[in-house]
């Protein structure tokens, strides 16, 4: 077995604290990494509260996770002792239906293995995540990294990325077409910075006047305050796609009308109340309302290689794991740009 040191929850009412436990030992298709960081996403406070139902403890959070190979097994073709690597929300799928075998594995028949809070589809045990100095995973979920950019930015492309980049990329988003991105936080801000690499114009929306010029910045070509009626209705039938990345309860109707004849909007955020959407806000024009998850890991990779072509990463505030409970509060509130990531080696001193 392979000793691991870690944070975890005990129990849905417990601030994450030091934990060690044994992963299983690597079989011959595995790679065994060392975690070197490991990003923070919402969805880890609300498995780690027990928010959705159905948490497993004790938990180790963190699907965000970018290491080094320390070893691989007999059979792994495509990694080397040393090389730098990524993990990120899916560990296994059953690999036989037919969403597996498009590389839609996110979409698993079967039901996919979650980095963490998920059972082992090899021996049952109870997978943990990346807030942790290692993990264990067979090659097929492992991802190459290129060490041209920033690792601990990296981290969070494995889930943030990956969600913003996949619905861009399926509905087909490309130059000259006119893209909302609705929402500026961690799933907003990179979906921002890929609508303007695919050479789309970008129209943020965000209800803070405050975000404007970090927006700009990012590389938006408009920021529309969207509580602001005069401002919204400039929008009316004006935009190719739309992607909401907020979480929060909020009016799709508003978004919905700033569509063309046709066009679709994406939902990625998943707010704690189900929304109401006017009929005739799609029937009118044939307007579509999508959801997305993640991606499957071919396309986790080639969202890898594009940010490596264009110097994309996250922009982050890197933290030690003894901060992660005062991150998870601040996180609800809104207050990091864009991304915490965590700095394995703190893990060391705690």
């Amino acid at each position: 077995m392979i000793g691991s040191l870690a944070y975890a929850a005990q129990n849905a009412k417990t601030p994450l604290a030091p934990f060690s436990f044994e992963r299983r030992e690597p079989l011959p298709g595995d790679v065994l990494i060392d975690i070197l960081y490991c990003g923070v996403c919402h969805s880890d406070i609300h498995q780690a509260r027990d928010e959705w139902g159905g948490s497993l403890f004790p938990m180790v959070p963190g699907h965000e996770i970018v290491g080094r190979v320390r070893a691989v097994g007999s059979a792994v073709t495509r990694f080397k002792v040393g090389e730098a690597v990524g993990v990120g929300c899916i560990v296994d799928s059953c690999r036989a239906c037919g969403a597996c075998g498009e590389g839609l594995e996110q979409y698993c028949e079967n039901g996919f293995t979650g980095t963490y809070n998920s059972k082992d589809r090899i021996d049952g045990s109870l997978r943990q995540g990346g807030y942790s100095n290692n993990i264990v995973v067979d090659e097929a979920f492992v991802l190459k990294v290129s060490d041209s950019l920033a690792l601990d930015a990296v981290a969070p492309l494995l889930c943030a990325g990956i969600t913003t980049y996949s619905p861009l990329r399926h509905w087909g988003v490309k130059a000259g077409d006119k893209v909302g991105i609705v929402g500026l936080g961690g799933l907003g801000h990179m979906a921002v910075k890929f609508a303007k690499a695919f050479g789309a114009h970008v129209v943020l929306f965000t209800t803070s006047e405050k975000k404007r010029e970090d927006a700009l910045r990012l590389g938006a070509h408009e920021v529309v305050i969207s509580s602001d009626k005069k401002q919204m209705k400039a929008q009316a039938n004006q935009l190719d796609f739309i992607l909401d990345c907020v979480s929060a309860p909020h009016d799709l109707n508003a978004y919905l009308a700033c569509l063309k004849r046709e066009g679709t909007m994406t939902l990625v955020g998943v707010p704690d109340q189900p929304p109401a959407v006017q009929m005739f806000a799609l029937i009118g024009k044939r307007k579509s309302l999508a959801g997305s998850l993640i991606g499957g890991i071919a396309e986790t990779q080639e969202m890898l290689d594009f940010c490596a072509e264009h110097g994309i990463v996250a922009d982050i505030e890197r933290i030690a794991i003894q901060d992660i409970n005062a991150a998870y509060e601040r996180m609800i509130r809104s207050d990091v740009k864009y991304r915490f990531v965590i700095d394995l080696a703190s893990l060391k001193a705690a």
